[in-house]
């Protein structure tokens, strides 16, 4: 029996049945669901041991490795310091990265160096 003759047979079995019949059906269905996400689960572990073995590796140093993320993908470096403050607000400030804000663009425009604007290092 193929899976499409299958399907169409519980089709018709659900009409078949009344709420509380339809209620254990739909128990049976979810156990089993269960029960093969489960063992799909057990053969993926098998294959990824398979392969780090083959390749001398420990599944747990892999699986630590994976943990840390992709290196060099632009995940989260941590928070750029500031390298431009607003003259007369110091709340407003510029990493130097991205699209100018406006105040930076309006002290250009008013031909103001941006130099005079960066922060000095410490």
């Amino acid at each position: 029996m193929d899976n499409e003759t299958a399907i169409q047979q519980i089709q018709s079995a659900a009409e078949a049945l009344d709420y509380v019949d339809l209620q254990k059906a739909a128990r049976i269905i979810e156990k089993e669901q269960k029960r093969r996400e489960k063992e799909a689960r057990r053969q993926a572990q098998q294959e990824m041991k398979q392969v780090a073995q083959k390749y001398g590796l420990n599944l747990e140093e892999v699986a630590a490795e994976l943990a840390k993320g992709p290196k060099g993908s632009g995940g989260s470096r941590g928070k750029v310091p500031p390298k431009y403050r607003h003259p007369d607000d110091p709340q407003k400030t510029w990493t130097g990265r991205g699209r100018k804000p406006v105040w930076v663009k309006d002290w250009e425009a008013e031909n103001g160096d941006i130099e005079q604007l960066r922060i000095p290092e410490s």
